[in-house]
């Protein structure tokens, strides 16, 4: 049985999905995502909207919660330490796991703003973000 947590988190991301749907007569959805929480308590969601100027870079990072994102205009250079460096477009998805250290989140355009919707996937007590040396 889902938790309340699970179930606002489905809804969220259920949200986020279909918006650019809604002006349609027919209603469409994609996939864009499907990521396996494992033993991940959650109590709080918190949902931001992000924009990085042309040319901005991430510091290397970490986040004590999952975080699942969905890039709303522009593109971002995505690598997670281990894995391949990856461009991820305007309308995809991307998931940050705990404690994995993001080597890149970096505005991947010369030419336009990157923005992008953050869903972090918290227990009350976590933060959001946290700088590697």
């Amino acid at each position: 049985m889902k938790t309340t947590a699970a179930r606002i988190s489905s809804l969220v991301l259920l949200a986020i999905t279909t918006s650019a749907s809604m002006a349609q007569t027919q209603l469409l959805r994609k996939d864009l995502l499907q990521v396996l929480l494992t033993q991940q308590p959650l109590s709080q969601i918190e949902v931001k909207q992000v924009t990085m100027p042309v040319g901005q870079t991430a510091p290397k990072h970490t986040h004590p919660c999952p975080v699942v994102g969905y890039v709303a205009s522009g593109s971002v250079l995505f690598q997670i330490e281990g894995e391949e460096k990856r461009v991820i477009q305007r309308g995809e998805a991307f998931y940050e796991p705990k404690d994995k250290v993001i080597l890149h989140f970096d505005n991947d355009s010369a030419h336009e703003p990157l923005t992008f919707i953050a869903v972090y996937l918290k227990q009350a007590d976590e933060g959001l973000i946290q700088l590697v040396k």
